[in-house]
């Protein structure tokens, strides 16, 4: 979610498709039966949904009332605080005494084995990542289908039969333990890879022999928010340090900020007590300090930052050191305040291309020279384009620079030469999301992974060596049996929001589905980061449509990344309300145009996202049916002070200054719990013990608060609940098994909450 947006993008499960709906209602349809088949739906729904509205007997945690802080002259009442500590047996009998009523609730759904098993028919397909080649090898991760974690294959030949390299479902019992990044050395003789337990965002790293796949006897531990860089005489690595990290301390469910994170060098076969500090910026505690050895291996970049937003920029002349990498190096400041974001692409000799939103909110390319570094020298190679974002940027067949855009939400590609920026040409793709994308400046070919709503995924292969440069051949394609894609229906459209702003929002069903406002409907959103929510493929929302003929809508609210600078501004920090009327303007829309209605209506989101859906149902509770609610930042005036929360700052405004305070309260989910005119929509919270990144006393504080106001409230019959899931964290790693039981009970949820049938 919410660190850095390349540390964000990650997977989200493909899958298959299912039966057509005139296969299941017959192929010939009149008015009268259609309408007949309504009414007998909607009674059936009505009759399902009355069966599960009724009075819930929820928990009664202690209130401690004495536990109150004032901020700016006002009081603020915080009585469930000792929910805060996920250790104590208070919090794990209240944690108990929740999943007792959750729990039954999720399994007691009549067709919960029927869902259970689609979803796992539907997930279990071979899921490929884009090759790659490191020295004379090539490698690419693949999950068979059900396996908890994809593995690692080599490569002789790109031609050449795969032999397995690293397989992690080796390594837990439960898949709990996942690979979380690879990085060769220039030779490609030697692999540092990064595994972290349970979702936790601790990385312990170690190293692999290629050839004879055996592992160096050292560990790297106290790692977070780092990878590792390989200087070029293969011998070691930069990687970031947390040296006064208690590591004996619960990895993955502790609390606490975690400060001063430091620089270090570890040489290849040495113990880690043997690594060498080299950058630290005293004073400032809450830094992030990356490292990045250049394309050419003679410098040292470093992009710092205290936020998910804007970085400093450093670096350092590795030649010069006299006796090589022995102690503290000396940075050379390029960038020193906190103004916009710069991100090292490649280089020739001394002159630096980097990616920046400096006077340019769509992005675009620049050249630092190192040796010249003067802002007034710095030069344009890539001007911003008027309409598209910039959204990533790669040196590849030493010459050449591939550019993926961002146009109206769908990705663009293309080539420009390195030497002046020109354009050479555009790579023709189909319209959808480049997902991945393999290439490095001493290798001519590239891969990358295409997908959309209704597109599993296609591997392309371009060799950019060639003149002209050849159009992409495909190299792997998923074909899923009986997906047939034409059978659905997306398209975009452009709906305004409260003050106006065209808002973009992508809508999907099943050809044929009939617009009159009787369909359940799932309405998904984020809006913030600077993340754009693009087309992909999501086995999931496969299922509401299949099984359910649900409509599934995506919309792209400010505070995402989709228009640049000005969109992310549009969301966040004193803005952030629009981020919320945004979603309220687009189930309005749903709703106006047929597309289901309130009572049909659910909303989903994660992290920020969770935050979304949370104060959703606070502003508007007549507005939605269901609200899923995952691992959401849900108590906003103390968000900073646990893990890596501090880093949000850039997003959400400090709860310590005046102005963001007072703008942080209107919206804060914990804060804005207040007793509707009819009741709240139908609530499922979820979170997990070991997510170190929006821990999960946020989402505890929040239930027992709604279950507080509400407990009373005798409208209140929609279910105000919250499952916790154990060895589990934010997302990122979580095996598939807890992927498809988590999914298991969102369905049962909405499929209970909204009264909706299975259709088989």
């Amino acid at each position: 979610m919410i660190a850095q947006k390349l540390l964000v993008k990650t997977s989200l499960l493909k899958r298959v498709s299912y039966p057509s709906y005139r296969k299941y209602f017959g192929s010939v349809f009149s008015t009268r039966r259609c309408s007949q088949t309504r009414r007998n739906a909607d009674l059936e729904r009505e009759k399902r949904s009355l069966k599960f509205k009724m009075k819930f007997e929820y928990p009664t945690p202690r209130r401690d009332e004495s536990v109150k802080s004032t901020h700016f002259g006002v009081e603020i009442a915080d009585p469930y605080r000792w929910l805060e500590d996920p250790d104590s047996e208070e919090t794990k009998k209240f944690v108990e005494e929740q999943n007792s009523i959750s729990v039954p609730y999720l399994h007691d759904c009549k067709d919960r084995e029927k869902i259970n098993r689609r979803l796992t028919q539907m997930w279990d397909f071979p899921k490929y990542g884009c090759p790659f080649r490191r020295g004379s090898r090539y490698f690419f991760h693949m999950n068979t289908g059900l396996q908890n974690q994809s593995v690692l294959y080599k490569l002789e030949t790109l031609d050449g039969e795969p032999t397995v390299f690293l397989d992690p479902n080796a390594l837990s019992p439960d898949g709990t333990v996942a690979l979380s990044g690879v990085n060769f050395s220039e030779d490609g003789k030697t692999m540092g890879y990064g595994l972290s337990e349970k979702g936790s965002d601790w990385t312990s790293y170690y190293f692999k022999d290629v050839e004879t796949g055996k592992d160096y006897p050292e560990k790297l531990e106290k790692t977070k928010y780092s990878y590792l860089s390989w200087t070029h005489d293969n011998k070691g690595v930069f990687y970031g340090y947390y040296p006064h990290w208690d590591a004996s301390k619960a990895v993955g469910s502790e609390t606490g900020a975690v400060k001063d994170q430091k620089l270090f060098y570890h040489k290849l076969g040495t113990p880690q007590s043997e690594d060498i500090m080299c950058v630290d910026f005293p004073g400032h505690s809450d830094y992030i300090i990356g490292g990045d050895v250049s394309d050419c291996g003679r410098w040292l970049i470093s992009e710092t930052r205290n936020a998910c937003h804007y970085n400093l920029l450093y670096f350092a002349d590795l030649q010069a050191l006299p006796d090589g990498i022995t102690g503290r190096i000396n940075l050379t400041e390029i960038v020193g305040k906190f103004e916009a974001d710069y991100l090292y692409i490649t280089n020739t000799g001394s002159k630096f291309v980097f990616r920046t939103n400096k006077d340019a909110p769509n992005y675009k390319l620049i050249i630092i020279d190192l040796e010249n570094y003067a802002r007034e020298n710095w030069i344009t190679l890539v001007p911003e384009h008027p309409t598209d974002v910039l959204d990533w940027a790669a040196c590849v067949a030493g010459d050449k620079l591939v550019l993926c855009y961002v146009h109206d939400v769908k990705n663009v590609l293309h080539v420009h030469n390195l030497a002046d920026g020109s354009f050479m040409q555009e790579l023709p793709i189909p319209m959808g999301t480049i997902y991945s994308f393999k290439g490095r400046k001493e290798y001519s070919e590239i891969f990358y992974d295409f997908t959309s709503f209704f597109t599993p995924g296609t591997i392309y292969r371009c060799d950019l060596s060639k003149t002209p440069i050849p159009k992409p051949t495909v190299f792997r394609e998923t074909t899923i049996p009986d997906l047939e894609p034409d059978k659905y229906e997306a398209k975009q459209v452009f709906y305004p929001s409260k003050d106006g702003t065209k808002i973009p929002m992508f809508i999907m069903y099943r050809k044929g589905t009939k617009l009159d406002g009787n369909n359940g409907c799932l309405l998904f959103g984020y809006g913030g980061f600077n993340i754009s929510l693009q087309p992909v493929y999501s086995t999931f929302r496969m299922i509401l449509m299949k099984h359910y003929n649900m409509v599934v809508a995506v919309a792209n609210l400010r505070g995402g990344g989709e228009y640049g600078e000005k969109w992310h501004d549009g969301g966040r920090l004193l803005n952030k309300q629009n981020t919320f009327d945004d979603f309220h303007a687009a189930a309005e829309f749903l709703i106006d145009n047929k597309y289901t209605k309130k009572d049909l209506l659910a909303i989903q989101g994660g992290s920020n996202g969770g935050l979304l859906t949370a104060a959703a149902i606070n502003q508007r509770p007549d507005l939605y049916g269901a609200s899923i609610i995952m691992v959401g930042v849900l108590d906003c005036l103390r968000y900073h002070k646990f893990t890596c929360g501090a880093m949000w700052i850039s997003d959400y405004g400090s709860p310590d200054e005046e102005e963001h305070f007072k703008n942080i309260l209107k919206y804060s989910p914990l804060h804005n719990i207040k007793i509707p005119q009819d009741q709240y929509p139908a609530a499922l919270l979820l979170t997990a013990d070991h997510d170190d990144r929006v821990v999960p006393s946020h989402s505890l504080k929040f239930i027992a608060e709604l279950h507080h106001v509400l407990r009373e409230h005798n409208k209140q019959v929609n279910p105000l609940l919250i499952r916790v899931e154990t060895e589990a964290g934010h997302g990122a790693g979580k095996p598939t098994t807890k992927k498809i039981e988590e999914c298991t009970d969102m369905i049962c949820f909405m499929s209970k909450v909204l009264g909706l049938q299975f259709i088989d």
